[in-house]
């Protein structure tokens, strides 16, 4: 049985420092911790999951409650068949449905259903006090600047890594 060297001919990693280590660390803690609670605000204020929050905000705040099913599904960073599955489910509850889109015959259109708006518009109250209460409230202007700028800086660099 051969072992596998690590590294072999390739540059020595760049190890983070103490205070870069402690800024992914904590960034890694934040983001779990903060995204739990919203989803359980969420669930428990508005019986609602993230995705189907994530789902009926999208759509309502495009043109027409209208949007694309592959422009939705690259907004949410998902493939085409896992928000198909998930658009399945929030059918079955009466909450959006699927046109087809007469200028493209394989694309097809997400619509909000009244029910749907409706449940966003009840839903977006609580989502965004739990979001202040547990982030924006917690930080200083000059804070919220520089997660704004940092925020830029990362997804730009990443949406560029992005295949076409």
């Amino acid at each position: 049985m051969s072992t596998i060297e690590p590294n072999v001919g390739q540059p020595e990693p760049r190890w983070l420092d103490e205070a870069e280590d402690r800024a992914w660390r904590g960034y890694l803690r934040m983001r779990t911790l903060l995204h739990a609670q919203i989803l359980r605000d969420l669930a428990r204020e508005a019986a609602l999951s993230g995705p189907d929050y994530d789902v009926l905000s999208h759509v309502s705040e495009a043109p027409g409650r209208r949007s694309r099913l592959g422009e939705l599904a690259e907004r949410m960073a998902w493939s085409r068949s896992r928000l198909s599955h998930h658009l399945t489910r929030m059918e079955r509850r009466g909450l959006v449905t699927r046109e087809d889109c007469p200028a493209d015959g394989r694309g097809a259109f997400v619509v909000l259903t009244d029910a749907g708006f409706r449940v966003i518009q009840a839903a977006a109250p609580g989502h965004v006090a739990s979001v202040r209460h547990h982030f924006i409230d917690l930080l200083s202007t000059e804070q919220l600047d520089a997660l704004t700028g940092i925020t830029d800086t990362v997804v730009g660099h990443l949406a560029q890594d992005q295949p076409s």
